[in-house]
């Protein structure tokens, strides 16, 4: 049995779509507006091209990720005989909670129903559901056929074996996992992308620096390092004994900058008490040296490719100036 279904047809379900087929899974879409449906297949053809075009995906093998996409005439016919649900429709709880009522009363009783909520813990619209044991978010970033993370926030009493499921599911599917111990609104991505936003709206709204450099301080500054390694990564390699030193050297001239959080956060406990562990085992100390080249290499890497787009982007006739 190698059927998901997809529901909902928007951008976010077209991208699960292309990532189940890509994969090798057989993928029923469905939408209750039939030519939202029609739309979204037709528009497929065009998503696996450019994956082709980018050498993302082989030529030979596009017709067939494409031929496995069909999209079902009612939602019963979607979801007979799936081993998996993605859920992809608007972002409003009661929304929610009447899709998943449907889903839960069709799908068989051990398929995972993951939804990709931006935002919404699954608790808040599946809690009064019979199923709610096999219901969790499994928010993707968009466009979830490029960016590979995957959130995976099980509610209180989603069942573990749900979790393994999904999770299993979206390796075989070539995505990077992201799974949370506890639920919390806006999960792990946006809650990060939150807090920047907020610091960017301040320090633009206040005149500090336009909104065009404020951007470079990611693409061209933190973000080039981000890329690949993240930023707990980052401040491990930039000290030369990790995180420990890190927060020893800069954790008062944080605190200094009066962003109004870090009364709530000890840095220093928060290092002593897993996160040292967790970033030395994953980078020992002694191969700081060794990493800080890798990373090094990377960022070449990276740069070089900036700047070839950049001068293949100068090079295109009436092209629009940056």
């Amino acid at each position: 049995m190698t059927k998901i279904a997809t529901i909902g047809c928007g951008l976010i379900g077209q991208g699960w779509a292309t990532v189940f087929a890509k994969a090798g899974f057989d993928v029923a879409m469905y939408d209750a507006s039939p030519e939202a449906a029609e739309h979204a297949l037709s528009a497929m053809e065009g998503r696996v091209a450019d994956l082709v075009a980018f050498d993302l995906v082989a030529a030979c093998d596009a017709l067939a990720i494409l031929n496995r996409i069909t999209v079902a005439p009612s939602l019963e016919d979607a979801l007979e005989g799936v081993v998996y649900v993605q859920e992809s429709g608007p972002e409003r709880i009661e929304v929610k909670r009447e899709i998943t009522e449907r889903l839960d009363a069709l799908a068989a009783a051990d398929v995972p129903i993951g939804s990709s909520t931006s935002g919404i813990s699954a608790s808040r619209y599946c809690k009064d559901i019979a199923g709610r044991h096999r219901c969790l978010v499994v928010h993707p970033i968009n466009p979830p056929h490029l960016i590979p993370a995957v959130e995976i926030v099980p509610t209180p009493w989603t069942d573990p074996d749900i979790v393994s499921k999904t999770t299993e599911l979206m390796g075989a599917c070539q995505r990077e996992t992201i799974v949370l111990t506890k639920e919390i609104d806006g999960f792990v991505v946006n809650r990060l992308q939150g807090a920047l936003l907020e610091e960017a709206f301040k320090l633009v709204g206040s005149g500090i620096v336009s909104a065009s450099d404020l951007d470079k301080a990611i693409c061209d500054g933190l973000g080039l390092r981000w890329s690949f390694m993240g930023p707990m990564q980052t401040i491990h390699l930039n000290a030369p004994e990790g995180v420990e030193q890190y927060v020893e050297r800069y954790g008062a001239m944080y605190r200094g900058f009066g962003l109004g959080h870090y009364d709530d956060v000890d840095w220093k406990d928060i290092v002593e008490t897993g996160l040292k562990a967790q970033l030395e085992t994953l980078i020992p100390v002694a191969d700081i040296p060794i990493k800080q080249a890798e990373r090094d290499r990377k960022l070449m890497a990276l740069l070089r490719h900036k700047a070839q787009e950049k001068t293949e982007h100068r090079s295109v006739p009436n092209a629009p100036q940056e």
